[in-house]
């Protein structure tokens, strides 16, 4: 007999993004469509992208998506990835400092996708050595950043993949270097793919947050994820997922990407006509030249 797999439900469709499938489709389908990607070099291993509602961020995210989509569709069957880790961080007061879903997928209106969950072992066993700290399974959890990213995968990728999940609370460099660490070592074999999923400066006028969103972009674009936790300490730049972006980082040059190429950028202002209190959003690529 069949059994129902343990679903992760949205909390978030119908508001953050279209509940309705087809308009959900649609509206991915365009974000992507209107990417106006530049030469990218190399192998695209892994994007950054923001996870506002689709509303505002979604042109945006749509750079980093559309340049997965197109490698994508240029791969082989059989070297497309199947294993997508999307790493993020957690808003809500969880004491964990890593956490992932205790359930078996996620449910999106585009469909569901499975966790991988011999993956997410492995990543737990490495991470209790190094740093000492495993993750924690929650149910049901009401976190946005990461589910926001799951339906332009669904339309980005052109095969079936698996979830690696998993949601940042500590903002400490020494977890977010062994993460990034403990990623590559799962993911070294596989035909993978990294998702950093993060805003920029929050609730500053358009001029600060250009100044601000510069900066943390100067540090992502430098592939520096010690100037990334540099610019927050300093306050030079702000970027609420900036351990989650810097972990992704540290696991891609171990994997032997090279190049970070910032796609676009833009805030909430832009699309909102509302320029006294922005958020920033920025797309990149993280390129493997071979």
């Amino acid at each position: 007999m069949q059994t129902t797999p343990n679903l992760r439900p949205s909390p978030i469709a119908g508001t953050w993004y279209e509940g309705d499938p087809e308009s959900l489709k649609r509206n991915i389908d365009a974000y992507m469509d209107n990417a106006e990607l530049p030469e990218l070099p190399g192998e695209v291993i892994g994007v950054i992208a923001p996870h506002a509602g689709h509303r505002y961020s979604g042109p945006v995210a749509g750079y980093a998506f559309a340049a997965l989509r197109a490698q994508t569709l240029r791969q082989a069957q059989g070297g497309a990835p199947n294993l997508v880790a999307v790493i993020s961080p957690m808003h809500h007061a969880y004491p964990q400092p890593l956490i992932t879903s205790s359930h078996d997928a996620y449910a999106t209106p585009l469909g569901t996708i499975p966790i991988d969950k011999p993956a997410m072992d492995a990543l737990n066993t490495v991470l209790q050595t190094d740093p000492g700290v495993g993750l924690s399974p929650v149910p049901r959890d009401p976190e946005h950043s990461l589910e926001i990213e799951l339906p332009f995968l669904q339309r980005a990728l052109a095969s079936d993949f698996k979830l690696l999940p998993v949601m940042v609370r500590a903002q400490d460099p020494g977890i977010s270097q062994g993460l990034g660490k403990a990623l590559a070592s799962v993911l070294r074999d596989k035909n993978y793919l990294l998702v950093a999923s993060t805003d920029l400066s929050h609730f500053y006028d358009q001029g600060t947050a250009n100044k601000l969103d510069r900066e943390m972009l100067r540090q992502i674009e430098a592939f520096s994820p010690e100037g990334i936790f540099e610019a927050e300490r300093t306050g030079k730049g702000f970027a609420c997922g900036h351990a989650a972006v810097a972990a992704v980082l540290w696991a891609s040059k171990e994997l032997g990407a090279d190049t970070i190429k910032l796609l676009n950028y833009a805030t909430s202002g832009d699309v909102t006509g509302d320029y006294s209190g922005v958020v920033g959003y920025g797309a990149a690529a993280i390129l493997k030249q071979h």
